[in-house]
């Protein structure tokens, strides 16, 4: 067995091991990412494909020809195989290796050499600063050729095109999806001078082949750059830009394409530095094992999805380090998504991203209190609104990262948005909270809207209905239940009255008013004759995260969980109850197949806080919540794999409750709308951390041997292992250890103080 104070997880182990041959999502750790959905030139080199600067896309990006001592292009055989139709999910890629950080692709060149031909291999990454870097390991046989960067760009969108000392330079025009622009500097660029630069306008196409590029035809001139408004003729056409890089004896030739979003920064502010690498990134995490393949597997996928959507705080409006939803357009501080990126960074150590996750919507809070939906870096225009558990997120992070400074922001922020909430969404001062449209809690085409508006559906963000929803009033719960805690450590005991009133009448509320005795299940209330609705759906399992359902009452929303005809379908758990008439496993609603179907499918958001009430009321003490937690989350894990294979994680948006399948027709996968690593960290290896104890309590879930570490929290080291009779815990290497069957419980106070450096 792993010694509790001594596990091996070396981070570039750990990230091998991820690696496979049919991924491509590369992330540079800092809001640009290169996860094209159904990329059409994969097996083309460089990044032809549009990357994503958080929200914009900018494309195309950049392509690699090999030319020889003649200027004739080097043709590029075997490599990567095209994806008929830019599917991914069927297909693997050839000479094709991805772990996250970095790909390589691998060609032969059809020279000739000893025993067989040359080989040429690209390594491509997305380093920190928004570069799009393709690395080239050359044979000799090409030394005294030239290595090309080459990319078109739309005429009408650039400007300011001039050489620099490594390459070319630009502005570029690029809209996000409501039409906002914004002017991305762009520099294509190798280690050096270059030998040559050319710039020509076209019309045509604008495809990653050399032969197809103006450059094959028109005469190579020693450096050639055009104006992009030089032909005047007001036809749009493409820049294509051309950088050449000679190939030394050592066959090592760097290019890159660098985006820097204009924002209009302050002169003089200081850019912070990423903080990150692959590595170092891993390494701020605990190593997970339990024996289970898939299990252990996807705590460090979940490490990489999650680095893959880091956004470094210095993007505008978005100040500190945060992650994204997801990849494409969700690739932005969304309010939905930050209570978990909150639960899973806070087992980051420093907890940086898992308070920025909060800070950032503070600090771009309305002048009402309410916070944007999404926040942009150059615009805040169409941020729309979505409800969050802010409450238990920022218990959370402070529990292991208390921050007094950041608290006190937080603190501040949260009770202007929970004055907001109670003014605006309870004006009647009933304990439950109104939903007005069915996007804004995150989850559209449901019965539970339908019930209260026949129109729910086709109304989009409307202020139209009038519907006291569950979860809504279970987050509003929770939030003032926090504000009352977190006043209390602030010594703000006016405030903690106030709070604990607000969090009491919303209990009475959701207790006596929202509890519907013919579903056997919490639902919503139609907010015009506070008649409960009696639509079954997934957030009816809500109150369990606050402990609101008594014995009877919680056994039968458990009994539901097991019961095919409702909720206990192969994978969980539906979002909408199996006997609902609107019920659909393959997302069709009015007879269409919808992108974000929520009335059937399964999605990992609900899921989450499903599993985690259950845990939550496994640690109050009830035995059958736990056995349910710890196989919906093994299941739900599994769920989570390409065809069951364990060396295919993956995270899309939603998934059929029946089969498993996921979304694929989306393309976004690495979808960072839930939280799993820390239910893995919290039910199978069962580790609580709060403000008063550290606890041990894992899940009945079977597996003989588990460790995790090292988790920091509160500044200490701790460790975590498990066998079959004995759990042990390990704090700053003092031992604690007793019978895995009971809680182990070690405060705070008693454990000896850590020696401050001298």
């Amino acid at each position: 067995m792993v010694q509790a104070d001594r596990i091996d997880g070396r981070p570039c182990e750990r990230i091998d091991a991820l690696a496979r041959h049919d991924k491509w999502y590369l992330g540079g750790l800092d809001g640009v990412v290169w996860a094209p959905p159904f990329p059409k030139w994969l097996h083309r080199p460089g990044f032809w494909d549009p990357a994503h600067l958080l929200q914009h896309e900018v494309g195309p990006a950049f392509s690699v020809a090999i030319l020889d001592r003649g200027g004739t292009e080097v043709a590029l055989r075997g490599g990567p195989a095209a994806l008929a139709g830019g599917g991914f999910a069927e297909a693997r890629l050839r000479d094709w290796s991805w772990r996250p950080g970095h790909l390589i692709a691998r060609w032969s060149t059809g020279l000739p050499a000893a025993g067989g031909v040359h080989r040429v291999e690209e390594d491509r990454r997305i380093r920190p600063g928004g570069i799009l870097e393709s690395c080239w390991r050359l044979p000799r046989a090409l030394a005294g050729g030239q290595l090309v960067g080459f990319t078109a760009q739309p005429a009408d969108a650039v400007s300011l095109l001039h050489r620099t000392e490594r390459g070319v330079s630009w502005m570029r025009t690029v809209s996000d999806r409501s039409g906002m622009s914004m002017t991305v500097r762009m520099e294509l660029r190798g280690p050096s001078a270059p030998a040559r630069c050319q710039v020509i306008r076209s019309e045509g196409r604008a495809v990653p082949e050399w032969a197809h590029s103006p450059f094959a035809e028109v005469p190579a001139l020693p450096d050639a750059l055009a104006s992009p408004a030089a032909a005047g003729d007001g036809h749009t056409g493409w820049i294509w830009i051309a950088v050449a890089f000679h190939i030394g004896a050592e066959g090592r030739v760097a290019l890159q394409l660098q985006l820097q979003p204009q924002l209009g920064e302050p002169v003089g502010r200081p850019c912070p530095r990423p903080d990150a690498d692959w590595a170092s990134f891993f390494a701020g995490f605990p190593t997970f094992a339990c024996g289970d393949p898939q299990l252990d597997r996807y705590f460090d996928y979940r490490v990489y999805g999650l680095g893959l959507n880091r956004i470094e705080g210095r993007w505008g409006n978005v100040r500190h380090p945060a992650i994204a939803e997801g990849p494409e357009y969700f690739h932005v501080p969304i309010t939905y998504s930050a209570q978990c990126h909150m639960m899973e960074m806070r087992w980051r150590a420093g907890g940086r991203e898992a308070w920025g996750s909060l800070l950032n919507f503070v600090d771009n809070q309305k002048p009402d209190g309410s916070f944007h939906g999404r926040l942009y870096p150059d615009h805040l225009e169409g941020t729309d609104f979505y409800h969050a558990n802010w409450g238990d997120a920022l218990l959370a992070v402070d529990d292991m990262h208390p921050s007094p400074v950041a608290l006190v922001r937080c603190y501040e922020g949260l009770a202007r948005y929970a004055r907001w909430l109670d003014t605006a969404r309870d004006p009647e001062q009933s304990g439950m909270f109104t939903v007005v449209n069915h996007f804004e809690t995150g989850q559209e085409y449901m019965s539970r809207y339908m019930a209260v508006d026949d129109e729910a559906d086709v109304a989009g963000w409307r202020p139209r209905l009038r519907l006291k929803g569950i979860d809504i009033s279970v987050y509003a719960h929770q939030l003032f239940r926090a504000l009352a805690v977190l006043a209390g450590r602030l010594g703000r005991t006016g405030d903690e009255a106030e709070w604990r009133a607000l969090g009491d009448r919303c209990a009475t509320a959701i207790t006596e008013r929202m509890w519907c005795p013919e579903t056997r299940l919490f639902t919503d209330v139609d907010g015009r004759t506070l008649r409960r609705t009696g639509v079954k759906a997934a957030v009816g399992f809500y109150p369990m995260l606050a402990g609101l359902a008594d014995g009877r009452r919680l056994d039968a929303m458990l009994d539901h969980l097991e019961d095919p005809s409702t909720f206990g379908t192969p994978f969980p758990l539906p979002s909408s109850s199996v006997d609902d008439p609107r019920f659909s496993a393959e997302g069709i609603w009015r007879g269409k197949r919808r992108n974000c179907p929520w009335n059937g499918r399964v999605w990992p958001m609900t899921t989450s806080h499903v599993i985690e009430g259950l845990l939550r009321e496994w640690r109050r003490g009830n035995r059958r919540a736990g056995g349910l937690a710890a196989d919906m989350l093994a299941r739900f894990v599994r769920m989570m794999f390409t065809d069951g294979d364990p060396g295919r994680p993956n995270c899309f948006e939603h998934y059929n409750p029946c089969t498993g399948r996921a979304c694929h027709f989306r393309g976004i996968d690495d979808y960072q709308h839930s939280w799993v690593l820390d239910l893995l960290a919290r039910g199978f290896a069962g580790l609580h951390v709060d403000a008063r104890v550290v606890e041990l309590r894992p899940l009945p879930h079977g597996q003989p041997h588990v460790s995790m570490g090292p988790v920091t929290a509160r500044g200490r080291a701790l460790y975590v292992a498990l066998d079959e009779e004995r759990a042990t815990l390990t704090v700053d290497g003092e031992r604690y250890s007793g019978p895995r069957g009971e809680p182990l419980i070690v405060a705070w106070d008693d454990v000896a103080p850590t020696e401050t450096p001298p």
